[in-house]
């Protein structure tokens, strides 16, 4: 009898350890696999319930102005650590060496900063919420951070955040060609890029063609960022200071060179679809072409959204928004 009750209680343990095993594997996995801000549909739910299933070794990075609104990082993100450059304010911290190159100088900045503690994956971002660089039908940078897929970047390494081909892909700038080419319209960036990579790269061939969507905002290991020593991006960010170029063609240059530094190909353009399937977890859009997801994003007519925006259309006339405000 004795020894029957002590066989009974030793099975009853082995079940009751295995059990959880089981229940610690199945919650490592979930955590692991996806970065889900909010449920498949994230305009019902509440980001900030979900938040506690983000891995600790996450950081974002973000450049900003006294004049933008990121409150919403406070409200929706504060559980993740966030590192925010106010890169027109003197006396803010973190501080930035000089205000240059827009976005630029405050990832510069915050790699050079952070080299020996990096997270696991960091993502470097535009401050305002609502802006036409993010990847979204209502151009909301919660909604496009609540869909990312972790696993993926973690697998590949770096990931622009747009997906749409408008604006940078398939080849944005040839260098050589360019260079000998007469300075028209808006980019000056291509044309002096050829300059560029020889002052930043001496010891490697420019790319012939150089291609990826645009406009700064991307995800990437710690790994992929230190596949470059850390006197590497000091000295590049010594270039962005020195250089006679201006805010905005200095930080256009480095936007197109972020893929190349992070060990992508010079043209770095995989299909929308693939992109969107990859990143998101968006698998089933309908897209009308290799770039193009139109249900998920189209350049709007102008760079500023209107004033009301996303409650007031470009017509002026109430839109539909569900997502939290």
């Amino acid at each position: 009898m004795l020894a029957s009750h002590r066989r009974n209680k030793h099975q009853f343990l082995l079940i009751s350890i295995f059990i959880c095993l089981f229940i610690y594997l199945a919650a490592q996995c979930d955590r692991n696999s996806v970065w889900d801000l909010g449920a498949a549909n994230p305009a019902t739910s509440n980001p900030s319930n979900t938040l506690q299933q983000l891995p600790n070794n996450l950081e974002l990075v973000i450049a900003s102005t006294t004049s933008e609104n990121i409150s919403w990082f406070h409200e929706y993100l504060s559980d993740i650590t966030t590192n925010i450059y106010v890169t027109d304010d003197p006396k803010a911290v973190p501080r930035i060496p000089v205000n240059k190159g827009h976005e630029t100088m405050p990832y510069f900045t915050y790699i050079i900063d952070h080299y020996d503690n990096l997270p696991n994956i960091t993502i470097f971002l535009h401050s305002q919420r609502f802006q036409w660089h993010n990847d979204n039908q209502d151009f909301d940078g919660l909604q496009m951070l609540q869909n990312i897929r972790l696993s993926y970047i973690q697998e590949i390494g770096y990931a622009n955040l747009r997906c749409a081909w408008a604006v940078g892909c398939p080849a944005e700038i040839r260098p050589a060609a360019d260079e000998k080419t007469t300075w028209e319209g808006d980019m000056m960036a291509k044309y002096i890029f050829a300059q560029a990579w020889r002052e930043l790269f001496p010891d490697r061939q420019a790319p012939e063609i150089v291609g990826a969507s645009c406009c700064g905002q991307f995800a990437v290991t710690r790994d992929s960022i230190r596949r470059h020593p850390k006197q590497d991006y000091e000295r590049w960010r010594q270039w962005l200071i020195n250089t006679s170029l201006d805010d905005r063609t200095s930080g256009t240059v480095l936007e197109y060179l972020w893929h190349i530094i992070f060990g992508k190909d010079a043209v770095d353009c995989p299909s929308a679809a693939q992109c969107y399937c990859n990143l998101y977890g968006l698998c089933d859009l309908d897209c009308t072409s290799e770039g193009d997801c139109p249900d998920r994003y189209q350049l709007p007519p102008y760079s500023t959204l209107p004033q009301g925006w996303p409650l007031v259309g470009w017509d002026g006339n109430p839109r539909d928004f569900s997502g939290p405000l």
